[in-house]
Formats: C-alpha cells, sequence, structure tokens
C-alpha cells in the first residue's frame, strides 16, 4: 500500500481505469473521498487513456438513485468498463457474451426467470448441509496444512468453487478448469492470474469457455438431470428454447461469478478480523453476530467494483446533465465508504446495523445468489471460529489488478488449531 494522495480530481477519477490502483486499496479509497467531497459525479475524460470517458458516480444515494431508474439508465451496450477497442467491437458484434448483466428487461425479466425458484429462501435452505460438510472440509484442511497456508489460495478460492459447480451439476474434475479461466476472465489485467499479456487472450478464454458449454448444454439437453445445468439448458422462454448464446452466457456468468466474488468475501474478511482483533474477539464472544458480521465483511470487501449504465435520455444530477448516450460507471466500493451512508464507514464493525451497502447491487439487477453467498460465509465461519485458537498474518497480502471484479489474490497467515 502507498501513502500517495491524488493531485486533484481529475488524477482521482484514474482510478476507475487503472487495475493497479484497486490493489492499492489506500490510495483507491483516498481518491474516491475526494470525488465524493469534491465532485461526486465526475466526468472521467479519455484523453488517451484507452477508454471511452464516462461519468463516475461515487456516492451512495446517487448510485441507489440510477440503479433504480432501469428503463432510464441501461445495462446495454456498456455493462462494463472496456477499452476502446472492447467498446467498438461490442458495439458491432453485440459482443461475445450475453449474460445477465449484459441485458435489459424483458430478456432480462425473463431470462432471471430461469433460475429464480433455484435462488428462492425455502429452495436454498435445502443446500445447508451441504454447505456446513464443504466448510468443515475446508476448516479441516486448513489444520492439516500444519498452521499455515494462503488462505485465500488454499482455502477460500475452493469452497465457494464447490458449491456453485455442484449446483451447477459440473463433474469434479472439471473444478480445477472452471477455476482457472475464471482467474483468467476477472484477472486479465494481473500479471499472477491472466492468460498472458496479449490483451487479445481474453477472447480465447471466452471461446474456452463457449466450448465447454456449448458440449454441457447439448449433454444436458440430450439427457436431463435435476441440476440447474440441466434447468437453463432446457428452459423456454415463450415456448422457444433459450439460443446457445443465452445458455452458455447463464453458465458463464453462475460459473465464475457464482463462486469469484464470495471467495473475494472469504479472503477479505477473514483479512479483516485479523487487522481488527477485537472485532474478531467479539464475534467469538457473540455469535449471534454472524449476520451482520458477514454483511460487514461484503461491503468490506466490495468485490464487484463497479458495473456501467448508458443514459437513454438527459439526466440531472448534483447539477450535472448525464446526457443520452453517456455512460456512469457506479463506483459500488466508493459508495460502500460513503460518510453520508454508514457511520464511521472506514471502521470495520462485526455488529453493524442498518448496513445498506451496495455490493450486490440494486434493483432489477440485485445479484440473484446474495443470499447463497451470505450462506456460505456463514457456515465457514461459523465451522471456523469456534476451532481457531489464534490467527495472524504470515506475509503481506496481495490483492488483484483489476477494474471489475476481484480481492486477494494471496493472504499468508500463520495459526494455531483447537
Amino acid at each position: 500500500m502507498s501513502n500517495r494522495e491524488p493531485a486533484n480530481v481529475e488524477e482521482a477519477g484514474y482510478v476507475f481505469v487503472d487495475p493497479a490502483a484497486y490493489a492499492d486499496e489506500d490510495y483507491f479509497h483516498r481518491a474516491c473521498a475526494m470525488l465524493r467531497r469534491e465532485d461526486p459525479v465526475h466526468w472521467v475524460e479519455s484523453h488517451g487513456v484507452g477508454f471511452n470517458s464516462f461519468w463516475a458516480i461515487t456516492k451512495s444515494a446517487d448510485i441507489f438513485e440510477i440503479e433504480a431508474r432501469n428503463q432510464i439508465f441501461l445495462n446495454e451496450p456498456r455493462p462494463v468498463l472496456g477499452s476502446i477497442e472492447d467498446d467498438a467491437r461490442n458495439g458491432a458484434t453485440g459482443g461475445m457474451l450475453r449474460t445477465l448483466i449484459h441485458v435489459d428487461d424483458p430478456e432480462h425479466r425473463e431470462l432471471r426467470g430461469v433460475t429464480q425458484e433455484w435462488f428462492l429462501p425455502k429452495n436454498l435452505a435445502k443446500l445447508e448441509d451441504m454447505l456446513a460438510t464443504y466448510a468443515k472440509r475446508y476448516v479441516d484442511k486448513m489444520a492439516d496444512l500444519g498452521g499455515r497456508c494462503d488462505f485465500a489460495r488454499d482455502i477460500a478460492m475452493f469452497l465457494p468453487l464447490n458449491v456453485i459447480l455442484s449446483i451447477l451439476g459440473l463433474p469434479e474434475s472439471d473444478y480445477g478448469r472452471m477455476l482457472k479461466l475464471t482467474q483468467e476472465l476477472f484477472g486479465g489485467a494481473d500479471e499472477d492470474m491472466r492468460r498472458d499479456s496479449d490483451p487479445a487472450a481474453i477472447i480465447a478464454v471466452i471461446q474456452d469457455f463457449f466450448e465447454y458449454f456449448t458440449k454441457l448444454t447439448e449433454e444436458r439437453r440430450a439427457n436431463p438431470t435435476t441440476d440447474m445445468a440441466s434447468v437453463v439448458a432446457n428452459a423456454r422462454i415463450n415456448g422457444e428454447e433459450l439460443t446457445m448464446m443465452q445458455t452458455i452466457g447463464y453458465y458463464v456468468i453462475t460459473a465464475t461469478a457464482g463462486h469469484d466474488t464470495t471467495a473475494s468475501a472469504m479472503a477479505g474478511g477473514l483479512h479483516a478480523l485479523i487487522e481488527h482483533p477485537d472485532q474478531l474477539q467479539r464475534l467469538r464472544d457473540d455469535p449471534s453476530l454472524m449476520n451482520t458480521a458477514v454483511d460487514e465483511m461484503i461491503r468490506w470487501v466490495t468485490p464487484v467494483k463497479h458495473f456501467m449504465r448508458t443514459a437513454t435520455e438527459d439526466y440531472s444530477l448534483r447539477g450535472k446533465t448525464i446526457r443520452a448516450g453517456q455512460s456512469v460507471l457506479l463506483s459500488y466500493p466508493s459508495g460502500n465508504r460513503d460518510e453520508e451512508a454508514f457511520v464511521d464507514p472506514f471502521a470495520f464493525d462485526v455488529g453493524r446495523s442498518p448496513n445498506k451497502h451496495l455490493a450486490f447491487g440494486f434493483g432489477v439487477h440485485y445479484c440473484l445468489g446474495a443470499m447463497l453467498a451470505r450462506m456460505e460465509l456463514k457456515a465457514f465461519f461459523k465451522e471456523l471460529l469456534p476451532r481457531l485458537d489464534h490467527i495472524e498474518l504470515a506475509g503481506d497480502p496481495k490483492l488483484m489488478k483489476t477494474i471489475f471484479v476481484g480481492g486477494l489474490k494471496s493472504l499468508p497467515v500463520a495459526y494455531s488449531m483447537r
């Protein structure tokens, strides 16, 4: 982490296009605090940095306002910040991927309905035994590792992966492949995660996803089972099968975001407990705080760093006019540290209530898997804390370089178990 400060709001605005800035959390949060204070609706001019210009939205209330107006601010054609070349390619071809985050109503509502029942509380409750089993497996693994591990790499990335791929119905022999592809998809800007340094490598990653999930779709249509992959493969909207692009997009967003974000929250949550031993002790002393503690971990980490929306008409916000056709970047980490939305937002508080964070989004695009993510974190920490005697850092934690989704890529810890 660095002690540097942005020189002005213009420099602060460029944190959103700089993957290295997200890996330097202190600098990133200082830049966002400057923007919230001095220019909360800030125009980020491209100036040759390789991205089309956009408005950066850094206040919680403004993000909620835009998310609530999904008829004015659309996901298409630019749901995620990409390079000028990416924007041009997606505009010309409709993009290589069309997932739930890429589409708007009515298509979004119809696609969401395909698996919505899977994520209802009554159905997720049936997974509690499975989650408890996985939690015990990975806490046992921590014990077997003899008191030292890289928690991010050895534990956190695997538990959520097992959960979501079990729900999808993928064979365990393919879990490693899904993990590698996910890291390459979200870590394209990080030298430790990407496939190679060629920006076009991401296209090859997406093609690998297409190849895998095309075969899966064909198999589940020929021989349907009771797993979620079969539900998606055989779903119908208005009497028509989903297109291959729709099924593959569904699988990709479920198999990647369905575990990577939870893994980031799990590793970042443990890091926060280590850095705030008073809060760790508080949670030990009062396990009834687990629900609020998990939400605080998710707010603290905010694994999804942004989504983009494009205005369909002129819209006034804090005295600025967002013109039709212009894009806004909704900065969730900034909104989740907003001094007007949270009491002492830079304090990690396992009992924080209320905690109206934005880590799962808001409105029609609210994360389908939000409850499942919370359940996974609760299951793991419920298993870990009674068995954990002591834990401390055993090296420097490292954050992934990214502008979209990410968290800790390394968390070396030393510990003793009861």
